[in-house]
């Protein structure tokens, strides 16, 4: 039988994990757009999973947490694992043939898509100003990305918007499975399961590992278990709708290591779109204190 813990908001504390997170995250996502030159998305969202795998085993054992991994909702379980595989899949295709700047932006339609599921599923309220900063948020990421025709419906951001939509339901799903399963089981079983899953589904095209890329996958474990880590906490700590918004920090590590990595330079227009967001994230932090 699961252990009953229900959970108490602090939408500072969940801010701040939601922060480091996608710094994490976006460090993940750089070395793992590096690999796309030598591996399928399949595999490399194995070795997602696989590196962080043993960071997170040596985590658990170090905090006690251990003993709870058997208390688990399964079919919940399972289906973030399933929706996991198909967002990595899918973002590690979207980096392959976008810039990662231009893949966050088009994958920033998720903060919205999980305040329309929180408001619907969980029964959040958000306020009125706190949408009028999401959708600018959102406004100035269009504004950012300036779609063409062409631009809007090519494979890679049709892979990322799969990628967004995947990543939305899959926060939902940890909101709700925090009121009977602890962090722990959370990142646990998704890494396992993830990992099991993407591995099988890698094997027709496998490739052989090149050891030289070792630090690549040193980086990817240890960038996505503390990330990993830090999401969960996130979700557990505060409402979706609260923290969503806060993702739109991996704009500004994205072009960072744009620039760093592959000498891609952002536009005026992106840069600009990228303070609109940072207000608007500032906004929100402003309205939930007050409220």
């Amino acid at each position: 039988m699961s252990h009953s813990t229900q959970p108490q908001d602090h939408p500072i504390k969940g801010i701040l994990a939601m922060l480091l997170a996608v710094l994490m995250f976006s460090g993940m996502d750089a070395a793992m757009k590096t690999l796309t030159e030598h591996y399928s998305a399949m595999q490399i969202t194995f070795f997602r999973a696989a590196c962080a795998w043993p960071f997170i085993v040596v985590w658990l054992a170090t905090t006690g947490r251990l003993q709870h991994l058997l208390q688990a909702r399964w079919s919940l379980h399972l289906l973030r694992a399933v929706l996991g595989i198909v967002m990595l899949a899918s973002f590690i295709h979207a980096v392959s043939l976008l810039s990662l700047a231009d893949t966050y932006s088009i994958f920033f339609a998720a903060p919205l898509i999980i305040t329309l599921l929180s408001v619907w599923w969980l029964k959040d309220k958000v306020n009125s100003r706190q949408w009028v900063a999401i959708v600018v948020g959102l406004a100035a990421v269009i504004y950012m990305l300036k779609p063409s025709g062409d631009g809007l419906l090519s494979l890679g951001a049709l892979m990322a918007l799969l990628s967004a939509l995947c990543y939305a339901i899959s926060a939902i799903t940890v909101r709700v499975l925090a009121k009977s399963d602890y962090a722990g089981n959370m990142v646990f079983w998704l890494m396992t399961m993830i990992g099991i899953g993407a591995g099988l589904l890698a094997l027709p095209d496998w490739q052989p590992l090149q050891w030289a890329l070792w630090p690549y996958f040193l980086a990817i474990g240890i960038t996505g278990a503390i990330g990993q880590v830090f999401i969960t906490e996130a979700f557990r700590l505060a409402p979706p709708s609260v923290i969503a918004p806060f993702e739109y920090t991996a704009l500004v590590w994205g072009l960072g290591f744009d620039i760093v990595l592959w000498q891609v330079w952002p536009t005026a227009s992106m840069m600009l779109g990228a303070a609109v967001i940072m207000l608007s994230g500032l906004y929100l932090i402003w309205q939930q204190q007050r409220s």
